[in-house]
């Protein structure tokens, strides 16, 4: 039997952004995000997630430094996503900071990132 911070925990939710970098999906917490913009230069890449095919679009959000920019291919949809079904990255799995979750999207994994973390490690990059 299912007490109520269970079902408490199973009605939240939060907002999941899908996009593609290369041949990869990833999500993030749609929450960090201000906005979508066209790419620039010297937006963030990481070689960790995979190099974009055209990197025409980026996904835009504050971090305390400014504006970060990860370079994109595409950006598919925001989702609204039970908590319960998402996984946190276990800290023996070795993952890089801003890797920190998975999830199932139309039976495929996705590696769920956190922007301002991606930002950390690329130092000054991407900022604007």
């Amino acid at each position: 039997m299912k007490d109520e911070s269970d079902a408490a925990q199973e009605q939240e939710e939060v907002d999941i952004l899908f996009f593609d970098i290369g041949d990869s999906l990833y999500g993030t917490d749609a929450s960090q995000v201000v906005r979508i913009d066209r790419s620039l230069p010297e937006d963030i890449t990481l070689p960790e997630l995979g190099l974009p095919h055209r990197g025409h679009r980026a996904i835009v959000f504050d971090t305390p430094e400014g504006e970060g920019h990860l370079k994109v291919d595409a950006v598919h949809a925001v989702r609204t996503i039970p908590l319960s079904s998402l996984r946190r990255m276990p800290p023996t799995a070795g993952a890089a900071p801003y890797a920190v979750g998975v999830c199932l999207e139309e039976a495929r994994t996705v590696l769920l990132i956190d922007l301002v973390e991606t930002a950390r490690t690329q130092g000054t990059q991407g900022r604007h």
